[in-house]
């Protein structure tokens, strides 16, 4: 047990506890924006720089807030960015979000705080109510391939006719 809550609950040095006592606000959303605390946290400073059918291209430089003690962007970010742009490329203005089935990530090298990553997002396909994509996460300056997710999604929407 003391295992599991120490893995679980990593100890923190002092500077560590001392920042976390300090998150005592939430970052301030604008008015009429309903986005959640978590979206905020995640997708700030994401920058959309090309959508089309069936694609989305992003950029997007890591900041200190999603990296892990190494000052590398953690996998749980890279997860939550897979998920995010993955379902974004299928998503279709006035309708509810589809949920998410399946997600596989291959992890593939690292990105560190302030590096800037291109992040693309491809339907592979669609049938009926469910949907496939692809998420490729590249180091913008390096080229270098941080992560490939493949993320499938379901919704069943109400008929427009």
């Amino acid at each position: 047990m003391a295992k599991v809550r120490e893995m679980v609950q990593p100890r923190l040095n002092e500077q560590e506890s001392d920042a976390i006592s300090r998150l005592n606000t939430v970052p301030s959303l604008r008015p009429g924006d309903d986005s959640t605390f978590y979206e905020h946290f995640i997708l700030t400073g994401i920058r959309v720089d090309q959508v089309k059918p069936g694609s989305i291209t992003c950029s997007f430089k890591v900041p200190s807030r999603l990296a892990d003690k190494s000052g590398k962007l953690a996998t749980g970010a890279i997860a939550n960015l897979v998920d995010e742009v993955g379902g974004a490329v299928i998503h279709e203005e006035g309708l509810p979000f589809n949920v998410s089935v399946d997600m596989s990530i291959s992890f593939l090298s690292t990105a560190r705080v302030g590096d800037e990553l291109e992040i693309t997002s491809r339907l592979l396909g669609r049938k009926g109510g469910y949907s496939g994509t692809i998420v490729l996460l590249k180091n913008k300056a390096t080229g270098e391939l941080i992560a490939e997710g493949r993320h499938s999604l379901f919704g069943r929407h109400n008929s427009k006719m």
